[in-house]
């Protein structure tokens, strides 16, 4: 007897949400490697459809026509403080991969005359007072350059309890990443890193963290450089910045003997060109095994692994 299917004009068709897919998760060691992250995180708006046939007859004597639709995978990826020297960068980095992107910043769209801007969705606000049913509504992941200056109290308020809020609006709306900005030691003293600007970064980081443990991301870079605008004026960091990072690359053999010297880092830590930075945050979104803490060095390299 002939093995072959038939395929009627009455054929059944199921459509299949991707929540319905399950998987076995796939452990791997640490300390930046982790299971793949269910199917519903990591895809947006996705579904599978399936068609089969099948004649009368025993169901293991026939064979089975399957055809399955798949979407490929999109990011949509919130990025806090946006218009900023760092964020304006990762905005920019993202619109470049194909990411759709959307900002919020107390000062909306920046007064920048380049293309990438307007693929961005500027939105003026404050994360304190964020209308997140319309932020978070579909991201896939968010970005905090969140972070200033001040008396105490404003330290506190933007680099800790700003971040904090976002985070817990991030993972109440179930965004699957985090990612934040953050500092470099600098190798400093205990008694200087226990100042209000660090321990508010490691109050922040410490909420990503106990959140996100498996795919909350922290970049710790030092002096960050390129061309930075003020009030309308550029400021060419990258004069200073990049002589600088060329320089402690070539003398890194003599430099390394003095590594444990207390605030060595205030001179010998190379600095990260803020393109470098914002492909780091574009590597955390689209790898899915990236999270936990990095340093210098490994912003550079998670940089590299996205750079064409």
């Amino acid at each position: 007897m002939s093995m072959s299917s038939v395929v009627p004009s009455s054929s059944p068709t199921i459509s299949l949400s991707s929540s319905s897919i399950t998987r076995k998760p796939l452990f791997l060691s640490p300390p930046f490697i982790r299971p793949f992250a269910p199917l519903q995180h990591r895809f947006k708006s996705r579904h599978v459809k399936c068609s089969y046939s099948r004649t009368n007859g025993e169901e293991s004597s026939r064979s089975t026509t399957i055809d399955v639709i798949a979407d490929v995978r999109s990011e949509k990826l919130v990025v806090l403080g946006g218009s900023g020297f760092v964020g304006s960068a990762i905005c920019k980095a993202a619109v470049s991969k194909g990411i759709e992107v959307v900002s919020l910043s107390r000062s909306g769209r920046p007064r920048i005359s380049e293309s990438w801007v307007d693929q961005v969705s500027w939105l003026p606000g404050d994360v304190f007072y964020a209308n997140w049913d319309e932020i978070l509504i579909g991201a896939t992941a968010v970005a905090s350059a969140v972070g200033g200056f001040g008396n105490e109290e404003q330290l506190k308020r933007i680099n800790s309890e700003a971040n904090i809020a976002a985070v817990t609006a991030a993972k109440e709306y179930g965004v699957p990443k985090f990612i934040l900005i953050s500092v470099h030691d600098y190798n400093l003293p205990p008694f200087l890193r226990e100042s209000t600007y660090f321990t508010a970064k490691r109050k922040a980081e410490s909420e990503v963290l106990s959140r996100y443990p498996s795919s909350g991301v922290i970049l710790r870079p030092t002096f960050v450089y390129g061309k930075r605008r003020v009030d309308g004026f550029e400021i060419p960091l990258d004069l200073v910045g990049e002589p600088w990072e060329k320089i402690l690359s070539a003398t890194e053999n003599f430099t390394r003997p003095l590594n444990f010297l207390p605030a060595s880092d205030l001179l010998f830590a190379a600095p990260v060109n803020v393109d470098d930075l914002a492909l780091a945050v574009i590597s955390a979104v689209t790898d899915d095994d990236m999270f936990g803490i990095f340093t210098i060095d490994q912003i550079k390299q998670a940089a590299k692994n996205v750079k064409v």
